[in-house]
């Protein structure tokens, strides 16, 4: 297969040479492209490092042997330099000793270059050619010197008579001659053997170049047929999906990444094909869900909001079934709830049905119905009378003209609360999406009777725990005046039948102050139930409280409110004056007060109430306990402060007055109103 530059593909080549390419680099360095790509790197650097290394020792080198060049032809100046010193050597004299430390000095220079010949020093560096003999020359060279020259000058410096040293001195200038020549052999053997490394080194460098060379253009076709090209193909692919051609493939030519770039192409190109092409019926497939999810939501938010209102099972039912079977175009509707203690289903309201019906189906055994079934087993059941399995459904609906019946479970917290029937004279298929819907308009129904029923318990708990409370201030207060009373009259009685007329005038004042204090209890009893916080202002309805007070006991009160929150819940606040109600007449009865405070601090963050008076108080750690004697509206204070999540707390010292006090958060406020 070619791919052509006019199929908007990639730019014409030839595919065989590019797989052979790519064959090869798969083989070298692998299939990765950062494997591919790292390799050639690497290789190529590595190359050039050896290149570059090996120009740099050849420098080295000749640099040593320049060096050691400059050592050996320094040997022909110092072995003459050391000829003529022993010729030019005095017989006798000062000047003798001063000419034999030079020439010993020279002597000994000569001897050092030639020990660094021989041995060399990478430090300087300095070497001598190993080719051509040099080595070799280079020690025959201290050995001429060791075995002729320096014994030739030892015969000039020790000869005994001048005509000895003349002669000896002539004899050391042939051997310098020869010796010099020699010398100069070896410098010109080094001197070719530095022509021909430099001509090395050139030839390293002219590779190095070349390296350059062909490593630049080997780089540059890897990179174009590794990234570029495939680069260019998928470009070229991308470009084709832009003009919305979904028919545009890209080549696979290798196993890299690009080679899986390419197939994910591919696989993209042909997924997005399939969707395009089948863009118009996946549309109304969708529109289609979105109406039904949206019918779905609509029943749910209309029956939600109905449920949503305060209003008895009965009323809760009928709206439902309203709702319900106008919009599933039943022809009639019923709620039954269930009783687990007799495994019945009881008919509470019902829409569409005959009154036949109703009779027969009122109540209904559990194991005699699909009904039965449906609030049993927890799942929505539809069945059709006429069906092979029609069984399931009593003769009741067939005989009423259904022929389609549904049984939906009403439930809430796992705990089975009746069903809901949808009767329809039609066959009818339910779809699994109006069952759902059905199951979840049930267990709101559910969740709504719970409720209801749940606040009807919690209405008759609030009643019973407020008359056990109006019982115990009854049996604290009036019960204890007549219990009084009544001891006052069996004193009078025995007074009487003794004929101790003196004592009854005393008795009958006590049982008169008896009657107008179980008069008063009871009025103040009568002013305490009755009273009401109006429209939610709790100032309002401790002011009249205190002026109330005030007008039966004639104590002064005063009231005094700081700060200012939102409107505080009704339970709260009609609980926080009961509580001030208590206090002000524990103050009439016992305190002996002239002046009671009434103060009231309301923040955002909650409520403070304190009553304080200037009576004779009493010693509160030893106050008696509660319910007992004058200290029994105590504890009722104390159970109402803990019915509103409330602190109650008393301070009170003999003789220094008393102090009620109630302290409310705003999260506790909160909870009560939850």
């Amino acid at each position: 297969m070619t791919f052509r530059r006019g199929e908007g593909i990639v730019p014409a080549f030839d595919e065989r040479l590019v797989r052979a390419e790519f064959n090869l680099l798969n083989t070298l360095l692998g299939q990765k492209l950062a494997t591919k790509i790292i390799g050639v790197l690497v290789g190529f650097f590595l190359l050039a490092l050896v290149a570059i290394g090996l120009t740099l020792y050849s420098s080295w080198k000749l640099e040593g042997v320049a060096a050691a060049i400059n050592d050996a032809g320094s040997l022909r100046m110092r072995s003459w330099k050391v000829a003529h010193h022993t010729a030019a050597l005095p017989a006798d004299g000062a000047s003798r000793d001063a000419r034999l430390v030079v020439l010993r000095k020279d002597m000994d220079d000569i001897e050092r270059v030639q020990a660094g010949l021989a041995k060399g020093d990478p430090a300087r560096p300095l070497f001598i050619p190993r080719d051509d003999g040099i080595p070799d020359d280079v020690a025959t060279i201290a050995q001429v010197w060791h075995s002729q020259m320096r014994p030739l000058v030892a015969r000039v410096v020790n000869a005994a008579t001048p005509e000895a040293a003349r002669q000896a001195a002539v004899a050391l200038e042939g051997a310098t001659h020869g010796y010099v020549n020699s010398i100069d052999t070896v410098v010109k053997k080094m001197e070719r053997s530095f022509t021909a490394h430099t001509n090395v080194l050139r030839s390293y460098q002219v590779l190095l170049v070349a390296l350059a060379v062909i490593g630049t253009v080997v780089l540059m076709r890897f990179f174009f047929v590794a990234v570029i090209r495939p680069l260019d193909t998928l470009q070229s692919g991308m470009q084709r999906m832009e003009r919305e051609d979904f028919t545009a493939r890209v080549p696979v030519l290798t196993n890299d990444e690009f080679g899986e770039l390419s197939r994910g192409f591919n696989r993209m190109a042909g997924h997005l094909e399939g969707l395009y092409g089948t863009l118009e019926e996946r549309v109304a497939t969708k529109t289609r869900s979105l109406a039904e999810k949206n019918r779905e939501l609509s029943i749910l938010y209309d029956i939600a909001r109905l449920l949503r209102q305060p209003m008895s099972i009965e009323a809760l039912s009928r709206g439902f079934l309203e709702d319900v079977r106008r919009t599933f175009d039943a022809d009639a509707a019923s709620v039954r709830l269930f009783d687990a203690a007799a495994d019945n289903l009881y008919i509470t309201t019902h829409q569409g049905l005959a009154t036949e019906f109703i009779d027969e189906e009122a109540i209904l055994d559990c194991g005699n119905c699909l009904c039965g079934q449906a609030v049993l087993g927890d799942i929505p059941i539809v069945s059709g009378t006429a069906d092979p399995d029609s069984a399931r459904t009593r003769d009741t609906c067939s005989r009423a003209g259904f022929q389609t019946v549904s049984a939906v479970p009403v439930n809430h917290n796992n705990r089975a609360l009746g069903i809901f029937n949808l009767y329809f004279r039609r066959k009818l298929e339910i779809s699994e999406g109006d069952r759902q819907v059905l199951q979840s308009l049930g267990q709101h129904l559910g969740m709504a009777i719970d409720n209801v029923r749940l606040l009807s318990r919690e209405k008759e708990m609030a009643v019973s725990e407020e008359r056990n409370l109006i019982a115990r201030e009854l049996h604290d207060s009036i019960a204890q005046g007549l219990a009084f009373l009544n001891l006052q009259v069996q004193m009078l009685d025995d007074a009487l039948s003794h004929g101790r007329i003196d004592e009854t005038g005393e008795v009958v004042e006590m049982i008169r102050q008896g009657i107008q204090e179980s008069y008063a209890d009871v009025r103040e009893l009568l002013q305490h139930f009755r009273a009401r916080v109006p429209q939610q202002d709790l100032c309002a309805a401790l002011r009249q409280a205190l002026e109330r007070f005030s007008e039966q006991s004639g104590v002064a009160g005063e009231l005094r409110v700081h700060g200012a929150s939102p409107p505080s819940v009704a339970e709260v606040d009609i609980q926080v004056l009961y509580i001030a109600q208590e206090a002000l007449s524990n103050v009439r009865k016992h305190a002996q007060a002239r002046h009671v405070t009434v103060e009231l601090w309301r923040d955002p963050e909650g409520m403070r109430l304190e009553i304080r008076d200037d009576g004779i108080g009493f010693d509160a750690p030893a106050a008696p306990a509660a319910g007992q004697g004058e200290h029994v509206g105590l504890h009722i204070m104390g159970e109402r402060a803990a019915r509103i999540g409330g602190q109650f707390d008393i301070r009170s010292r003999a003789g220094a007055g008393t102090t009620v006090c109630l302290t409310l958060s705003a999260g506790q406020m909160e909870a009560t109103a939850a």
